[in-house]
């Protein structure tokens, strides 16, 4: 009995003092993912895909108000009492082709709000996992290279939301942010400069006719 506490005292030191010996780092990926310098060309890009997609909707709620523009006009033209029979049907006709028409185009506006909104959603969830793909290669690289134990994200959260770490005392972690926000800009193109366009594959060379 005494012999077992004893060895689970000696185990239980021991792992206190592995624990002690371990080096740990945290990061604040929420930071990191805002300050590298592709997010901010990413979200550019993906502002300029949400213009388009606004602008292209605006086109067609303006159809869509000429429609019903006309539609009303063909209604009053229709109840006109001064009109004859004849040209009252005519009007009336028109008017069930022009409803037609702007009941197909709310449903292909719909369709294309609907189609557009998925596909922004899901490029914009493609481009963060692209992101933090690269960013995470960075933070291992980083990891390995200064010998860290464990590295933790301070801003991660568990399920119930509340935050994975609750404290960490100060000097017990080393904060690697500004390191890893660093070295993910340190190829980062200055303000106001265009993206390098990629230089054309040279043609193969034509085989000389053999004499």
């Amino acid at each position: 009995m005494i012999r077992s506490a004893f060895i689970a005292l000696l185990l239980a030191t021991t792992a206190t003092l592995q624990a002690a010996d371990l080096k740990i780092g945290v990061i604040d990926m929420s930071k990191v993912f805002q300050e590298f310098h592709k997010t901010k060309s990413a979200a550019e890009k993906y502002k300029g895909n949400y213009e388009k997609a606004a602008q292209e909707m605006q086109e067609r709620q303006t159809v869509y108000k000429n429609l019903s523009a006309e539609a009303m006009k063909l209604q009053k033209t229709a109840q006109d009492p001064i009109i004859t029979p004849e040209q009252r049907n005519k009007y009336a006709a028109e008017l069930g082709e022009k409803v037609k028409e702007i009941r197909s185009m709310e449903m292909e506006m719909q369709e294309f709000a609907e189609r557009r909104q998925t596909q922004l959603k899901q490029e914009d969830m493609q481009i963060r996992k692209g992101l933090y793909e690269e960013i995470l290669v960075v933070v291992r690289d980083r990891s390995k290279a200064d010998s860290f134990d464990i590295v933790f994200d301070k801003t991660g959260v568990s399920l119930s939301t509340v935050p994975i770490i609750l404290h960490v005392k100060e000097g017990a972690a080393n904060d690697l942010t500004d390191q890893i926000i660093v070295e993910l800009n340190k190829d980062a193109p200055p303000p106001g400069a265009e993206p390098k366009k990629a230089e054309p594959t040279a043609a193969p060379k034509a085989e000389e006719p053999k004499k």
